[in-house]
């Protein structure tokens, strides 16, 4: 199934009902210029031509992180994994700035950002071509008339499963009950295996785990951290 490609979005509209000033945009502007390369031209290049990932991280596996957030998460595996370049997409300016001064703070250079929605990002990325993929407290669309909005539906887990190598991991973090249950319902059904064999696997986080802000919000309000493990089959 293939996944038919959808116009440029601007990255500088609708920010949380925010404008930017011309300041900031430069600011923005140069700073992800020197920090991500290869996303970043791609957003200049109408043809969408592949991404060249041999190149952008000289030859590393590739990691995908869906919405970053403030970016803890993606600095945290970045230093922890410097043989691994690692793409973040995140289409909220405030996000992107937060993790732009983490990544200086870190020193980190195997990482790539996209600030924009990642579906356009799967419209680059060859196919097979991810060895794994984080989806981290997405934004739960509490709603029931819009849950087809999740990222858990076929629109987004098509395209993931066609970029994610066979094998590949799909890790997923959230503390919304109903998602789990969407989660697990959907994405067993576009070629993912969910690796449980008993509760501890499901109840607590991985080994190599950075607790994110949304996490903590999400402790603080008494809500339980699931961790949900795919497999690419």
């Amino acid at each position: 199934m293939t996944t038919p490609a959808r116009p440029r979005r601007n990255f500088y509209g609708r920010l949380k009902g925010k404008s930017l000033k011309p300041s900031q945009r430069g600011y923005i502007e140069q700073d992800l210029a020197g920090l991500s390369p290869g996303p970043v031209s791609w957003e200049e290049n109408p043809q969408r031509d592949p991404l060249d990932l041999p190149a952008l991280f000289d030859g590393k596996p590739v990691w995908l992180e869906i919405g970053f957030g403030g970016g803890e998460h993606m600095v945290h595996q970045a230093a922890r994994n410097p043989d691994v370049g690692i793409i973040g997409c995140e289409p909220y300016i405030n996000g992107v700035a937060m993790l732009l001064g983490k990544i200086r703070r870190a020193e980190v250079g195997n990482v790539a950002v996209y600030p924009g929605d990642v579906r356009d990002m799967f419209d680059v990325l060859p196919a097979g071509s991810v060895d794994r993929a984080f989806l981290l407290y997405p934004d739960p669309w509490p709603k029931a008339r819009h849950h087809r909005r999740r990222f858990v539906t076929e629109e987004h887990l098509v395209p993931l499963a066609h970029v994610l190598k066979p094998g590949a991991m799909f890790r997923v973090a959230t503390d919304i009950e109903d998602y789990v249950r969407q989660t697990l319902e959907e994405v067993p059904k576009f070629g993912f295996e969910w690796l449980a064999e008993g509760p501890a696997d499901w109840r607590a986080p991985w080994p190599d785990w950075f607790s994110t802000r949304y996490e903590q919000k999400a402790l603080r309000e008494g809500r339980v951290p699931h961790y949900l493990t795919f497999r690419r089959v």
